[in-house]
């Protein structure tokens, strides 16, 4: 099976997802009447002179396999609030990141940090879905939206109060980005087609997102030194997943990247 079939193949599962979650929407959206409203996402992940974490909870993918089979999403939660986590990244999808909506909910009960939706939101009623789980911020992934997909469900997510983090990888991606208004960008340096990995991807994007723009580096992201690298090219986050859940003591692989510089001044202004 190639890679680029991959991609297909989870797009193909969430229209099947939508379809069947489409009439729940009215009951998702009395629902978040009932729920907080949203804590800070974006803010949590901008600091004028370190780059924050954002970890994430993450059992498995289809590029790594099992990364943490059994893993208790509430458990991993507590332990990267606990080393120094700005914001929780949960993975919703199931069938290919053996993740859930259960899995949102038992870490929005366990901890009171910002948290991501992570999932490929293709429809309306993810976001819906996402806001009445507790989730503060939902992914969109501009490689599986058209642009006017991709401005509808970027304001709806505003409308609701929620932040969007909306992630790019080549140059022309991140120009969609910014034109959707985006105002929370991430470049995954994994590709989604192909599944190779350049951390180096962050640094050479850095220039085209202005310092106005909360910029977050995914994937690939293992040591302090990598996280250096990244400050110093002005970046304001970065989103952790698989190297933190390999880690024997998740704490202590968070907590060791945490508090490193950023350089500001770095991006245009």
């Amino acid at each position: 099976m190639s890679s680029t079939s991959i991609l297909d193949r989870i797009v193909a599962t969430k229209r099947d997802e939508v379809k069947a979650a489409s009439g729940r929407l009215a009951e998702y959206r009395d629902m978040t009447r009932q729920v907080p409203a949203p804590r800070g996402f974006a803010a949590a992940l901008t600091h004028p002179s370190h780059v924050r974490l954002l970890a994430e909870v993450k059992r498995r993918s289809p590029s790594a396999g099992d990364i943490r089979p059994g893993a208790d999403p509430a458990a991993i939660a507590r332990d990267y609030a606990a080393g120094g986590a700005a914001a929780l990244s949960v993975l919703t999808d199931r069938d290919y990141f053996g993740g859930g909506m259960d899995a949102l909910h038992a870490v929005r009960a366990a901890v009171d940090l910002p948290l991501i939706r992570k999932d490929f939101v293709i429809h309306p009623v993810q976001v819906w879905e996402a806001r009445a789980a507790g989730a503060d911020a939902v992914l969109l992934i501009v490689r599986i939206l058209d642009p006017s997909q991709l401005a509808e469900l970027h304001a709806l997510i505003r409308e609701t109060g929620m932040d969007a983090l909306v992630e790019a990888h080549t140059e022309a991606e991140l120009e969609v980005a910014l034109a959707a208004g985006a105002t929370l960008v991430g470049v995954n340096n994994r590709d989604l087609d192909t599944f190779a990995t350049d951390l180096e991807l962050s640094i050479r994007l850095a220039p085209r997102l202005p310092e106005s723009v909360t910029y977050v580096a995914e994937s690939g992201i293992r040591t302090a030194a990598d996280v250096d690298r990244l400050g110093a090219a002005g970046v304001n986050a970065i989103l952790v997943g698989e190297s933190l859940m390999r880690q024997p003591d998740v704490r202590a692989a968070a907590a060791a990247l945490v508090e490193r510089s950023r350089a500001p001044g770095m991006r245009p202004a």
